[in-house]
């Protein structure tokens, strides 16, 4: 893995009768970062992904990895998947072998890579996700939120600059939703870039470093704290603002917190009020 940056300029794509999802949508992903995509069902963001990752050819616009522009041949797509990598929101959609090992495994074995190489890059996806105990397992035999990491981990062993994933946290309990973002933060201290759409913005304020809002078929980027807390956007993305942002103003409208960048989590908001002042 290694930092570079993934960037879509202007694209326009669509999928009915000529309908338009996305009309001039640019975006840049910093190398390095983690950004979270937000937006209500059916504003464009799977749409984004996909163009992204290449699973889709926009009709217009550009997508690129450090400059360098996809190409949609079979030569151009095989050099960008092993670049950018997206897990989709559904992990039934891409689990298909007999064992965890053998699924997670798919993917070097197609870049003719010897086996113990292959094996290596199975050892280090598994352990980066925590599901190195299940490697053995039969992928039927797991519960949903182990099949997502599983998911990512294949992913994971091609090495890619850029992972993309659709909704990670969606359909999870607190639990699995704790152990899926700890996850990813192995997978960003090991070097990993990355993307994840989702639709909880309290999730998306105190995780990511970036945030993207797909709406009215474009997209606006920018620091969390500044754009989550943009009502007249929130209003026309469908989005409420994070709990925190409003908390946070009310209370230092009543003094209890100074001024500055306002908490993002419940550590955070706990740790800024007075000596003395309790929730």
């Amino acid at each position: 893995m290694s930092h570079r940056t993934l960037t879509a300029e202007r694209l326009v794509a669509g999928y009915e009768r000529g309908r338009r999802v996305l009309d001039g949508a640019s975006l840049t992903v910093p190398a390095g970062r983690r950004l979270a995509l937000l937006g209500a069902n059916g504003s464009g963001k799977t749409t984004l992904l996909r163009c992204l990752s290449g699973a889709l050819e926009p009709v217009a616009g550009t997508v690129a990895v450090d400059g360098e522009r996809l190409q949609h041949t079979r030569r151009g797509l095989r050099a960008h998947r092993q670049e950018v990598q997206l897990v989709l929101q559904d992990p039934d959609d891409q689990l298909f072998s007999a064992s965890v090992a053998q699924d997670v495994s798919f993917g070097p074995l197609n870049l003719g890579l010897p086996e113990d190489a292959v094996r290596g890059r199975v050892a280090e996806a598994l352990a980066l996700l925590g599901v190195g105990h299940l490697a053995g397992r039969p992928t039927h035999q797991l519960s949903y939120g182990e099949r997502k990491r599983v998911a990512i981990a294949g992913a994971v062993a091609m090495r890619p600059c850029v992972l993309l994933l659709d909704e990670p946290t969606a359909g999870l309990d607190p639990s699995a939703v704790a152990e899926a973002l700890a996850a990813l933060e192995r997978l960003r201290a090991s070097g990993s870039t990355v993307v994840m759409s989702t639709h909880d913005v309290d999730l998306a304020l105190r995780w990511a470093d970036d945030v993207a809002v797909v709406v009215d078929r474009a997209v606006v980027q920018g620091a969390p704290a500044e754009v989550l807390a943009d009502d007249a956007l929130l209003a026309r993305a469908r989005l409420d603002r994070p709990w925190a942002l409003t908390v946070g103003a009310r209370l230092r409208s009543l003094g209890l917190l100074p001024d500055g960048a306002l908490p993002r989590d419940v550590a955070s908001l706990l740790a800024a009020l007075p000596e003395g002042v309790t929730p």
